[in-house]
């Protein structure tokens, strides 16, 4: 259990408001960590590459590190203690696997200082980061290594078909002895560069159930949110491009059937939201606490990124790192806010055994079952992934643009219209003084003249398209592409008189070709 001590209460290396784990000040431990790691990795240098093997999954190696030194260790100023190394050929295997050279890996663990950060969870352990934020450092239980152990080989055969994931890598496993006491450390990728500040931090599991960050967390500077306060700040979720959004489902589908064949649950997903539009507000702001981030020359981690692990490939992961990204996810909100993200799926190292089987039972005595965050692993996995694909990531839907609907004329409407003209015809019929201010009759010519000028008479005939292929009403009715219209006084709409509009007797055949989306004239011929 990790503690703070006011007055070196913990040991002769205690110092002042110092963290302490299992008695063992932060910086004792953090001396015998690089120790430690320094001789054991540099000692299997000299050992000649080969195919791994199933025994190998369980050798221990150990080696005694005294303060005063001895003809194998230096000296150092710490407590004498024991450093033991869990299947050194297996996680060798691993670290080659990502690319990481043993020079790199102890470049980053050894020659600089580890910082220690802030613990948001329930578990009390540690966390220690490099300098070049390529490596996480985290103090385990000895049931979650032991389970780690037992694990090995199917991880090893997950990792050669699936190198693209977002389960945690495993770099190494240790333990440190001194007193008595056993501190297991586990060395895993890091999800959350500190070169780029994190203005939201989520650990998401998909469950409601005390699922809210609390009020001691949220007075911190950088708070890690919960489920429930996701929802509350981000109710619209945040939107991926289609392609985007279906590599990193498919990646979260193929991780949760992996956890759910090895019987893991309650584990999470860690997102971190960079807004891009509010660092710009803040002047450019990238660095989160100290140094400038950066990873050393020729430090490549494979697929370390989120933007690598959903999409990456071996011989393409620098073209998807770059220094504006740093290997985050393009996304965007609700509001078109532009973000970058990171994640990454942690503790996974809980097993649904007996134990968490009792306290789901007991929960869901008192609580809804189904809400807890303790379930059995495929429930759980179809609960993660369904909270994540609904509320937590959106595919963002792309813009079509389709023609404007046109209106259908209807075959009542025509009928209605033919009636409303008729209608009209009859009362100019009846207006004598109309008729004498109209001279004399014209022409055919003259008439069929004017009537192919006019736009009235073809705005009354001609319905809107697209037109059905039979259109009948009472004195209009159209066969093929042959349109015969006999209208009495027709010519009384232009202000015309005609001996025809005398008898009541003129026709006009109108001859078209009537498409989906137009109406075509070929003649117009007027008979009496």
């Amino acid at each position: 259990m990790s503690t703070t001590t006011e007055n070196g209460m913990g040991g002769p290396w205690n110092t002042s408001r110092e963290k302490t784990y299992k008695k063992t000040t932060s910086s004792a431990l953090k001396g015998s960590i690089q120790l430690g790691i320094g001789y054991t990795v540099g000692n299997l240098t000299s050992k000649p590459d080969r195919d791994v093997l199933m025994q190998d999954f369980y050798v221990v190696e150990s080696v005694f590190l005294p303060s005063e030194g001895s003809n194998l260790t230096p000296a150092h100023h710490y407590p004498d203690f024991r450093f033991k190394t869990y299947a050194p050929l297996a996680f060798r295997y691993f670290r080659d696997l990502f690319g990481i050279k043993p020079d790199d890996y102890l470049y980053s663990l050894v020659n600089e200082p580890l910082i220690e950060l802030a613990n948001p969870g329930a578990s009390g352990s540690l966390f220690y980061l490099t300098s070049d934020d390529e490596f996480i450092i985290k103090t385990v239980q000895h049931k979650e290594a032991k389970f780690l152990q037992r694990l090995l080989p199917g991880y090893y055969m997950n990792l050669n078909q699936n190198p693209r994931t977002l389960l945690p890598k495993f770099y190494g496993l240790y333990c440190i002895q001194s007193g008595g006491i056993n501190i297991r450390l586990v060395v895993m990728n890091n999800v959350l560069p500190r070169s780029v500040k994190m203005h939201y931090k989520y650990d998401l599991k998909g469950s409601t159930y005390k699922r809210r960050a609390s009020r001691k967390e949220r007075e911190k500077a950088c708070p890690t949110y919960k489920d429930l306060d996701f929802q509350d700040m981000h109710e619209e979720g945040l939107y991926f491009d289609a392609e985007t959004y279906n590599n990193l489902m498919k990646t979260l589908q193929r991780d949760c059937r992996v956890l759910e064949s090895f019987k893991i649950m309650d584990y999470s997903l860690l997102l971190g939201v960079h807004v891009l539009d509010q660092s710009q507000r803040e002047g450019g702001e990238t660095g989160q606490a100290g140094g400038d981030g950066r990873r050393p020359v020729g430090q490549r981690v494979l697929y370390s990124t989120a933007m690598e692990s959903i999409q990456g490939d071996g011989k393409a992961a620098e073209a998807l790192t770059t220094d504006d990204t740093m290997g985050g996810i393009p996304a965007k909100t609700h509001k078109e806010e532009k973000l970058l993200i990171f994640l990454g799926i942690i503790d996974i190292l809980q097993s649904y055994r007996f134990i968490k089987k009792l306290e789901h039972s007991w929960k869901a005595l008192v609580y809804d079952g189904d809400s807890v965050s303790v379930h059995r692993p495929g429930f759980y996995a179809s609960r993660f992934l369904k909270f994540m694909s609904t509320r937590v990531f959106r595919k963002t839907q792309p813009i079509r643009f389709s023609p404007s609907k046109r209106t259908r004329t209807s075959i009542p409407a025509l009928k209605s219209s033919s009636q409303e003209i008729l209608s009209s015809q009859a009362d100019e019929r009846n207006e004598e003084d109309r008729r004498d201010r109209l001279g004399g009759a014209r022409s055919l010519a003259s008439l069929d003249g004017q009537v192919m000028g006019s736009c009235v008479l073809f705005s009354l005939l001609q319905p809107q398209p697209p037109l059905p292929a039979c259109i009948s009403s009472c004195d209009a009715t159209c066969y093929k592409t042959n349109w015969i219209v006999a209208l009495p006084k027709a010519f009384s709409l232009l202000g015309t008189k005609s001996a025809s509009e005398r008898t009541g007797a003129i026709c006009f055949t109108l001859e078209c070709e009537i498409h989906t989306d137009k109406i075509q004239f070929i003649s117009f011929i007027a008979t009496i």
